[in-house]
């Protein structure tokens, strides 16, 4: 899924605003009136109604895969109620997890929130090992939804497997290869070898910066640390967690240097510096590509290409659940199986760019001859199955998304405009210290 909707740009809304999220989540499935089959007289033709709670643009309706699914199994009619954003969505979510009530057939959960869903929610959720196939995902997506004693109350969708994007045109420009592999060879396993190179972008540059913004940077950096926020057992380190102030002091160094833009992404100001070409690089998972070609002008089309992060890493994935206190629950798992299988993975990247979680899939045509209108000829499903596979098991933990934001929208971003690296940091952890005591 795109991660405009799943990122965690804007903080949670408050839980008064939950009340009035409840009726966009609840749609379809609140007590309508109907008998306690959950058969719909209307759409469904009295057939059995799967219904979907989603956020964002999932693609599942759009792909057609509902539609193959009801004619795989006439008896099934299978409805959907969308919220556009993970940050609406989620509370709601919580509230009715909480209270084991209102809850639709499949409810999905971005990554971000997974660990916190598993900790505090696994209870309420069945266990879809006997449903999906193990084997099928990447291991380290099937951990993330797996408890301590080993139920998986989630199957993986997408991922979001880490490569930076470039603008050839202005690594012309600027004196720097254009070969999608000299590129990637000149950082290659290093995130201070990028920002080198970003240095020796600006000595030539020309009314740009060498990337987007700080949040980007420092999203790329930390996704590809097995540790950042928590430990293994659960305890918040990112305060004391060496790879954590590395990451965040080399993206000061970068925004000191004028390296990055002081634009918050996925916000309408970033969105005007895609439009206008205003930078020559960021960090792109696969549904960024998305993103950029919807931001940009026409003549952008061809100009971009792809190149490996200097590290692989995860910005994006979601999970579908299934709550137990649903209806047809055994419904539910077989079809939230079924469109997380690796046919239906690799048909959903080739119409919404969903990358898959199912290694499987890589394989497919889909996913092999992928290519995108803004980068051209560029192989971009073997790109990103490469850094996909290479993707390290990383501890996530219940406020993952808090404290990510505080680093960048309280931290770095505060380095563009003329704080200091240690000012900002400090500024970071108190409110990211005042949000986890809320």
């Amino acid at each position: 899924m795109r991660a405009r909707t799943r990122t965690a740009r804007r903080r949670v809304v408050v839980l008064a605003a939950v009340a009035s999220l409840g009726a966009g989540l609840l749609a379809g499935c609140a007590d309508d009136g109907k008998d306690d089959s959950n058969e719909s007289s209307g759409g469904g033709g009295g057939k059995t109604t799967i219904t979907l709670g989603l956020f964002g643009t999932a693609g599942f309706k759009e792909s057609g895969l509902y539609k193959e699914y009801e004619k795989l199994h006439p008896n099934i009619h299978i409805e959907q109620t969308v919220v556009e954003r993970n940050e609406n969505y989620y509370p709601a979510l919580i509230n009715h997890l909480t209270t084991n009530s209102g809850l639709q057939d499949i409810q999905m959960v971005e990554v971000g929130n997974i660990a916190e869903v598993v900790q505090t929610q696994s209870a309420k959720l069945l266990d879809l090992s006997k449903y999906g196939k193990k084997s099928d995902y990447l291991d380290w997506k099937w951990q993330q939804a797996t408890t301590k004693d080993g139920q998986t109350i989630g199957v993986g969708t997408d991922v979001g497997p880490m490569a930076i994007c470039y603008r050839k045109d202005l690594f012309k420009a600027a004196g720097l290869p254009t070969d999608r592999e000299e590129v990637g060879k000149l950082w290659a396993g290093s995130w201070d070898k990028f920002v080198d190179v970003g240095k020796q972008y600006q000595k030539k540059a020309k009314g740009t910066t060498f990337l987007d913004s700080p949040g980007g940077l420092l999203q790329a950096i930390l996704s590809s640390e097995t540790e950042r926020f928590y430990d293994a057992s659960g305890k918040v380190i990112y305060k004391t967690n060496p790879a954590v102030k590395s990451a965040f002091d080399l993206t000061a160094d970068a925004a000191e240097a004028g390296l990055v833009g002081n634009q918050t992404q996925f916000q309408p100001a970033w969105d005007t510096t895609i439009a206008n070409s205003k930078f020559a690089a960021m960090s792109c998972p696969p549904w960024m590509l998305g993103y950029i070609k919807g931001k940009s002008k026409a003549d952008a089309k061809g100009k971009w290409d792809i190149a490996q992060a200097p590290k692989s890493g995860n910005w994006g994935g979601s999970f579908l659940t299934v709550p137990k206190s649903g209806k047809h629950t055994e419904e539910a798992a077989k079809l939230a199986a079924w469109l997380t299988a690796p046919e239906q993975q690799a048909k959903l990247f080739a119409v919404q760019g969903s990358f898959p979680s199912t290694p499987a899939a890589y394989d497919s045509d889909a996913v092999k001859n992928a290519k995108n209108d803004m980068t051209g000829s560029a192989p971009i499903g073997p790109i990103f199955a490469e850094a996909a596979k290479n993707i390290p098991v990383q501890t996530i933990g219940p406020k993952d998304q808090i404290i990510q934001q505080g680093l960048t929208d309280n931290g770095v971003v505060l380095v563009t405009q003329g704080k200091s690296a240690k000012d900002a940091w400090d500024n970071a952890v108190k409110t990211i210290d005042n949000n986890l005591d809320q």
